[in-house]
């Protein structure tokens, strides 16, 4: 019998009323279950800087939950960076999910804050140099959107590990092949830390197709006939899903990170799947 899973889930801040009613229920309905740690994300610009350390604030003090806060280098000196790391801190989260961060709306690329940290690789020196954190990173096993070449993705990610990276969590993919490539061209490059796959129920077939499409993230064709040829959405996607982590569980896995979208229905049927429900 296959052993189940480590699973961790990520969720964002809510942004209103509504939002905050969402997160709640997404608790409700994974508040059970004892992931290895629960990731909160961070608005692009850092919009959402004070609602991600209060969420952070609520799964680590109502859930017990081990916490990892994201923290980005957009719109911030090197100063304002670390004291938000201070901050989280300060209400017992000692894991960062360190990132470069996306540029602000209609930015178009990234451009460093005068005083901030230049990319992701500055931001992991400064948090390990502290010595207060354990340090996840982002990885990519398809190309990032800005990579200069079908290497630079392996290059910074040993680079980020080198830094101080206690371990990677991919962006997500829907071909357990992608995943597959990535770690052996990993593996080539003396890259040894951990690399935690990304999996991302489809909750919605349209817009996942446009998140994919923006995130360089291919599409298998098959997914888009099964899903016009299906009559329970919900349904098909728990079974891809499933199908996905099985092959890479069968293929040596043993830890899976869940984008829940704060929408957790799936999730939680994909994970009761796997045994690790």
């Amino acid at each position: 019998m296959t052993t189940a899973p480590k699973i961790s889930f990520e969720f964002f801040p809510p942004k209103n009323i509504e939002a905050c009613f969402s997160l709640f229920e997404t608790l409700q309905v994974l508040g059970d279950m004892a992931p290895e740690f629960a990731s909160v994300t961070y608005g692009a610009g850092g919009t959402t800087r004070e609602l991600t350390h209060d969420a952070v604030a609520l799964l680590h003090r109502k859930y017990g939950w081990n916490v990892a806060a994201h923290l980005t280098c957009v719109n911030a000196t090197r100063e304002e960076t670390l004291a938000i790391a201070q901050s989280y801190k300060e209400v017992g989260v000692n894991e960062i999910v360190a990132l470069r961060g996306d540029p602000p709306k209609g930015a178009g690329t990234f451009t460093p804050a005068e005083g901030g940290f230049a990319n992701s690789v500055e931001l992991i020196e400064a948090l390990k140099a502290t010595g207060d954190f354990k340090i996840r990173v982002g990885a990519y096993p398809d190309p990032h959107p800005e990579a200069q070449d079908g290497h630079s993705d392996i290059t910074w990610l040993k680079r980020k590990f080198e830094a101080g990276a206690d371990s990677a969590i991919t962006q997500f993919f829907f071909d357990p092949e992608s995943f597959f490539r990535f770690r052996d061209r990993c593996e080539k490059e003396g890259i040894t830390g951990t690399i935690i796959p990304g999996i991302l129920p489809i909750t919605s077939w349209k817009g996942v197709q446009k998140f994919a499409s923006a995130c360089g993230t291919p599409v298998p064709a098959r997914y888009g006939e099964e899903f016009d040829a299906s009559d329970d959405h919900a349904a098909l996607a728990v079974d891809l899903c499933t199908g996905l982590c099985e092959s890479l569980i069968e293929n040596g896995v043993e830890d899976l990170h869940f984008y829940t979208l704060n929408r957790p229905t799936l999730t939680k049927a994909v994970c009761s799947n796997l045994g690790a429900a």
